[in-house]
């Protein structure tokens, strides 16, 4: 089973997968690691350097592989749904969970967190709004599941996703 974690920088993709990956006992993985480690650099240099799209297409590929390695929980970065064709791959593919966060909270998270290339602008929390304007319909579009984040600990996100599988039948429930 591949559990896909998608959502706005920040919501909490990485850390709540790695957790709910080790609950669930499967693989974690991070499209955004494996970028870094093809491109061999890190994600903000690549995106200054050779420009957006360049990186889109890169990540699509990525997408793709990961979507067909097996059983895994994989996180995706915040942009991952801009394609048409990665959003028609995760959804085909996986179990989708968008981890839903207000711009608001994601700038008290992110505010001092200098590696997110999309946030390196004179107004982030204005930048968050952008993003969330223009994102929140595509991840609605690529989710089954919607997870409201606000201000929980990780491991009271990791159970409410849980619980919400389990709900869907797509988890056996645990005694």
């Amino acid at each position: 089973m591949l559990i896909v974690l998608v959502g706005l920088p920040g919501s909490g993709k990485s850390t709540v997968g790695r957790q709910l990956a080790r609950r669930l006992g499967l693989p974690f993985r991070d499209s955004d690691h494996d970028i870094e480690a093809r491109i061999g650099c890190s994600i903000r240099e690549f995106f200054e350097r050779e420009g957006e799209a360049a990186f889109r297409d890169i990540e699509q590929e990525v997408i793709r592989e990961l979507t067909q390695v097996g059983p895994c929980v994989l996180a995706t970065g915040g942009g991952a749904v801009l394609r048409p064709a990665n959003r028609e791959q995760l959804r085909r593919t996986g179990c989708v969970v968008y981890l839903r966060s207000a711009p608001e909270e994601l700038f008290r998270r992110l505010r001092h967190d200098s590696q997110r290339p999309l946030l390196q602008v004179a107004d982030p929390l204005q930048r968050l709004r952008a993003l969330y304007e223009e994102r929140d319909p595509l991840y609605r579009e690529t989710c089954h599941y919607v997870i409201e984040t606000g201000r929980p600990s990780v491991s009271t996100l990791v159970n409410m996703v849980m619980m919400q599988l389990e709900l869907a039948g797509v988890l056996q429930p645990r005694p």
